[in-house]
């Protein structure tokens, strides 16, 4: 693993209203928009040829649509935006965003999986700490930005978050003004409904919660879609795990908080849709016991962090592989995001963080 030396560097500034900062992504995130259309018209194909798009497909989309539009608009605004900017159309963009629900709905359905191992310390010689490795395929190898959000919609003042160019806010992490950070996971899961996507109410909460209390009541005064979990911790230390059902929640709170990508509470567990022979379920239970055993066991600070997320189960007795390296067309870890609370700064390292270059973002530019 390389030394821990960031490097200061400076986040995409996306301003105005949703939709003008989904426009602002094509002009300021560098990334063509040939290679955005050819991810996205790519994956719906893939996922057209599996069968995902069928009537019963379509059938819920529509109605995420019309539900979306009623409670989420301003997502749904930076949505269309980005859909003009890079030359999309809405729908096409739409259909995306639900692609992996789409999978659990049509089980056995082969598409590109995703995974990701998180935590969070209420605790530290750096303060609160929020932590990912985010695992997907590689096609978002490149496309990783870190975004800084201002504007009317955001009530916390700002925020940074962590995404792919063509997806709205959160796409995977963020953190706002005041201090509170969130990552998630995904979990394939069994049951799924019409409401909110996971990651469109991560974007949600950070402009509208300024702590975990706040994120939590969010999170269970409304109806979800179903699957993944989230991760969080705020400037006070508080700290949440919360398991997402339609209507049904799992919910841990404590001085520190861990997942991967399954469910492990009782109100949960039973709701887990698992796939033979994909290497992400297959080692998230192994990963989830070793966060079990490091995260509580001592007093973190952000290079401790980094040293951790690049553990691989070769690494000696014990150990598990936090770090993914691509292997066949499995997942790998495409980047690694360490959030401080007390000063809403984000460590970011894009690739496997075994051997990348990690930069510190801060929210002021």
């Amino acid at each position: 693993m390389l030394p821990f030396d960031p490097k200061p560097a400076v986040p995409v500034l996306l301003s105005g209203n949703p939709y003008e900062r989904g426009l602002g992504q094509a002009t300021k995130a560098g990334v063509s928009d040939e290679r955005i259309r050819s991810a996205v018209l790519g994956r719906i194909d893939q996922a057209s040829a599996t069968g995902l798009l069928d009537k019963d497909g379509l059938r819920y989309v529509e109605a995420q649509r019309a539900f979306l539009l009623a409670e989420d608009p301003d997502t749904m605004a930076e949505l269309t935006g980005i859909a003009d900017g890079f030359g999309l159309s809405e729908d096409d963009l739409f259909v995306h965003q639900h692609i992996t629900i789409l999978r659990d709905l049509k089980t056995g359905a082969r598409i590109d999986t995703d995974g990701c191992s998180t935590w969070a310390v209420g605790d530290g010689d750096d303060g609160p700490l929020v932590v990912k490795n985010r695992d997907f395929s590689g096609t978002h190898l490149g496309v990783q930005r870190v975004f800084l959000h201002e504007g009317p919609d955001i009530e916390t003042g700002r925020m940074i978050c962590v995404g792919s160019a063509g997806s709205p806010g959160a796409y995977s992490s963020g953190i706002n003004a005041t201090g509170l950070a969130l990552v998630d996971n995904h979990v394939g899961t069994r049951r799924h409904g019409i409401g909110w996507l996971r990651y469109f109410a991560m974007t949600r909460i950070l402009a509208t919660c300024r702590t975990v209390d706040e994120a939590v009541a969010f999170i269970a005064a409304r109806r979800h879609a179903g699957g993944g979990n989230l991760v969080m911790a705020d400037r006070s230390g508080a700290t949440a795990a919360i398991e997402f059902g339609t209507d049904t929640f799992g919910i841990e709170r404590g001085v520190a908080s861990w997942r991967t990508n399954h469910f492990v509470t009782a109100k949960m567990a039973g709701d887990n849709l698992l796939e033979n022979g994909d290497r992400i379920d297959e080692n998230s239970s192994i990963r989830f016991d070793f966060l079990s055993r490091m995260v509580p066991s001592r007093r973190w600070n952000v290079a401790a962090a980094a040293s951790l997320m690049a553990s691989h189960a070769e690494d000696g007795p014990d150990m598990a592989p936090l770090c993914q390296h691509p292997g066949r067309d499995d997942s790998q870890t495409i980047s690694t995001v360490i959030y401080r609370c007390d000063r809403a700064s984000l460590h970011f390292l894009e690739g496997n963080p075994c051997s990348g270059q990690w930069q510190l973002f801060e929210m002021t530019v």
